[in-house]
C-alpha cells in the first residue's frame, strides 16, 4: 500500500510541475508571407512539413528541425525560411520565459 501511496504521490507532483510551464506562442502577423518556391511550382511538388523550432526567451527562433519532410527538400526550406522569420511570445516555466521547442505544420498545396 505504502508503494502504491509513493508513486501516485510522484505522479501527482510531477504532473503540478508541468502545470506552470506554457509552450511558446507564434504571432503569425510577424511571419514573411509563405512564397511557392518556383521549383516546387515547375516540378508540381506538394505536401505537409512538421517542423519543431526552438524559441528562445527573447521570442526569436535560434534553432529548427524537420519532423516530417513534404517529401521535397525546396519546400522543406521554404517552410523552415517561414517560421525562422516569425516572433513568438516565448514559453514560459513559473511565470518566466525560458527558451522551449513547439511544434508547428505547414500545408503547401497546388490548388
Amino acid at each position: 500500500m505504502k508503494k502504491l501511496l509513493l508513486i501516485s504521490a510522484l505522479s501527482l507532483a510531477s504532473s503540478l510541475s508541468f502545470a506552470n510551464e506554457i509552450a511558446p506562442v507564434m504571432d503569425k502577423q510577424t511571419c514573411e508571407k509563405p512564397v511557392y518556391p518556383k521549383a516546387a511550382l515547375i516540378n508540381e511538388e506538394a505536401g505537409a512539413v512538421a517542423l519543431s523550432v526552438l524559441v528562445a526567451p527573447d521570442g526569436n527562433v535560434v534553432d529548427s528541425k524537420i519532423e516530417k519532410s513534404s517529401g521535397s527538400k525546396t519546400l522543406d526550406k521554404a517552410t523552415v525560411k517561414v517560421f525562422s522569420s516569425c516572433k513568438f511570445k516565448p514559453g514560459t516555466k513559473d511565470g518566466k520565459a525560458q527558451q522551449a521547442w513547439v511544434k508547428l505544420e505547414y500545408v503547401w498545396s497546388l490548388s
